[in-house]
């Protein structure tokens, strides 16, 4: 039997030269299509920390941990929309079940 839903964690990093009113509009955006297609567990942003390694000449990042639940094939659209927006550096989502 298939599962109906799965509890995921997602972290993702925005690029930090962004000023808090964007990097306050990207994290909204996700905030609002993990809304729309999963129930929110918990939202923590951790803010700028410094990176284990430059990505893009940049040495830190501003860190977003969500917890969510929703259906297994959202993931995967999360997963592709993070790659193709430009001020994401970094994501993962792990499926926690």
């Amino acid at each position: 039997m298939a599962k109906v839903k799965a509890k995921y964690e997602t972290i993702f990093i925005v690029n930090p030269n962004l000023n808090e009113e964007e990097t306050a509009e990207v994290v909204a955006k996700f905030r609002t299509l993990i809304e729309e297609n999963a129930t929110i567990d918990k939202v923590d942003e951790w803010g700028k920390r410094r990176l284990a390694y430059p990505i893009n000449d940049l040495n830190e990042g501003y860190y977003v941990y969500m917890s969510f639940e929703s259906k297994p094939d959202f993931p995967a659209e999360l997963d592709r929309i993070y790659k193709i927006t430009d001020n994401i550096m970094r994501s993962i989502i792990v499926c926690l079940d």
